[in-house]
């Protein structure tokens, strides 16, 4: 005789699933139109009142600080949920057994924090090769000391990462795979840089390269790193503000400029794809041992 019984459970069983599926797929939808909406506004709000701070825009430009309070909102209205995305922000505690695969290894530490210096040669390159001149700006042309013009940057570059590779990436890669929630996260990076479109369609699809493509390297470099997270973004973001603002001509609205640094970054991002790639067609070492073993 059949269950009738054990078949209603298990319809509500898979209604239930199927609802709590829809709510996770709607929480997850409506946190990403609150960070995108609140790192907006705010960031028009903190340029707006940028003047009245009398804080110089070389210096810190207040409009970074908008994805970290968009992290904040977000906070405030999911905060179970935030606390496992932010898990990997802030250096590990030393005590208590390490967490396989949580730190990034040196090597690819290295890597990263050198890949800005490789960006900014090929922009310097690119620029001697199209104007035949390379716009150099010394650290005495500034009215700062060089140790406060760093410091700024870092700051600002750490709050814009915890809201894009802290929070924004693991978020998209509950959904996505590596290259897919990279891009996803650079293109809303670039769209997020509001005046940097509006200095004509080329000028906007050079620096929405550049914008992916740095985006596809910290995402690939920080895959699985559940450590310090934020201070890696905000160095490697740090150094390639510090190239743009000594090396290349960042604040010139001409195409040529912006175009060379969006090739510089898709160039500089094409050994981390390949890398990547490698690792995921490569078998892990019990496997590359047992392949050919005894059946």
């Amino acid at each position: 005789m059949p269950d009738h019984k054990h078949d209603q459970d298990q319809d509500h069983k898979h209604d239930h699933d199927q609802g709590q599926r829809r709510v996770s797929c709607s929480g997850w939808a409506a946190q990403i139109g609150v960070f995108l909406t609140v790192a907006l506004l705010a960031a028009g709000l903190c340029g707006a009142l940028q003047p009245a701070t009398g804080i110089p825009p070389e210096v810190l430009q207040l409009t970074q600080f908008g994805p970290a309070l968009a992290v904040a909102a977000v906070a405030l209205l999911w905060p179970g949920r935030i606390r496992d995305l932010l898990a990997g922000t802030l250096p590990a505690r030393s005590e208590g057994p390490a967490v396989h695969g949580a730190r990034l290894p040196s090597r690819n530490r290295a890597a990263l924090l050198l890949t800005p210096a490789l960006i900014t040669a090929l922009s310097a390159g690119g620029a001697v090769l199209t104007s035949g001149s390379l716009p150099v700006t010394s650290p005495q042309a500034f009215a700062h000391p060089l140790a406060l013009l760093v410091t700024a940057q870092l700051i600002g570059a750490c709050a814009e990462e915890i809201g894009w590779r802290c929070y924004l990436q693991p978020l998209l890669r509950t959904r996505f795979g590596p290259v897919a929630a990279s891009v996803l996260v650079g293109t809303a990076r670039g769209l997020w840089h509001v005046p940097a479109l509006t200095q004509g369609p080329a000028h906007a699809a050079g620096f929405l390269t550049a914008t992916v493509a740095m985006s596809v390297i910290l995402g690939l470099a920080l895959e699985r790193v559940r450590s310090n997270r934020q201070l890696l973004a905000g160095g490697f973001h740090t150094l390639v503000n510090l190239g743009m603002l000594f090396v290349t001509d960042e604040t010139s609205p001409a195409t040529a400029p912006m175009a060379v640094f969006g090739a510089a970054c898709l160039a500089a991002a094409l050994p981390w794809i390949a890398s990547a790639r490698r690792a995921a067609t490569t078998p892990d070492r019990i496997t590359a041992a047992t392949a050919d073993g005894p059946r």
